[in-house]
């Protein structure tokens, strides 16, 4: 089945029944598995048993910057080649790229408390996933605040486009300015920096993550469709009442006149 295919709303229903149960039995397989390998890693030398916090806070980072990508890409198809399902994808996606944000900047604060001293500080990494977060919560509002789908699909993209920006300053931030952030152990050249011991579970960590966020992506963008094919028949609906109505008040006002 190709993605010209999937355009139509019915066919991505009945890919998203078949494929919903497979993909929640493999992110529970794996973030079991990832859970439990976290917890048979070691303490950090340095760290301690903080150092834990990273199964979840880094996956969470990754997958905050993923879904604003994900989101681009979709804002390409609303624009550019009009896909169908395109702002279907990238409205179902603010949401979970929000929660994924917000859980990095608080898992990144329990982690920095006893790291910096401090639960906050205004670096650049730290600020410009801030940003990203606030980002999010714009485009969630912008889809609410437009009655119109078609203009706040559109507007919706521009500013996704726009905010892409903000993605690689997320991502070489430590590198361009001074920050207390540490710098990319895991993808940089060279290779890892980490042990396998942390390196492990850290990977399927961030794979069991994925798989989350494809679950619920698909399960979003299902519903989305459904609300919004609900829309459509209560709009379908009013039309008909209204042009009921009409008719019935223009025969009262004949037989009036007669």
């Amino acid at each position: 089945m190709s993605l010209i295919d999937l355009a139509n709303p019915t066919r991505f229903l009945a890919l998203a029944a078949r494929l919903l149960p497979w993909l929640a039995l493999v992110t529970v397989v794996l973030l079991g598995a990832g859970l439990y390998l976290s917890a048979l890693a070691p303490d950090d030398y340095q760290q301690g048993a903080t150092v834990k916090i990273m199964f979840i806070h880094v996956p969470n980072a990754w997958l905050s910057m993923f879904v604003w990508g994900v989101m681009s890409i979709a804002s390409l198809g609303t624009l550019v080649w009009r896909h169908p399902l395109a702002d279907v994808a990238a409205k179902a996606a603010a949401p979970i790229g929000a929660s994924f944000t917000f859980l990095a900047l608080l898992t990144g604060s329990l982690w920095g408390r006893p790291m910096w001293g401090t639960y906050w500080e205004w670096d650049a990494r730290l600020t410009s996933v801030l940003i990203l977060f606030l980002m999010y919560l714009g485009l969630m509002a912008l889809w609410r605040s437009v009655e119109d789908p078609t203009r706040a699909a559109r507007a919706a993209a521009v500013l996704t486009l726009v905010g892409a920006i903000n993605l690689p300053i997320i991502k070489f931030s430590v590198d361009w300015w001074n920050t207390l952030h540490q710098p990319a152990s895991v993808m940089r050249m060279g290779g890892p920096a980490l042990d396998k011991s942390f390196l492990i579970p850290l990977l399927v960590m961030a794979i069991g993550f994925s798989f989350l966020f494809v679950t619920l992506h698909v399960a979003a963008m299902r519903n989305e469709i459904l609300r919004r094919r609900v829309r459509s028949l209560q709009m379908m609906q009013a039309r008909a009442y209204q042009g009921s109505a009409s008719s019935g008040g223009a025969t009262s006002q004949a037989v009036g006149a007669a």
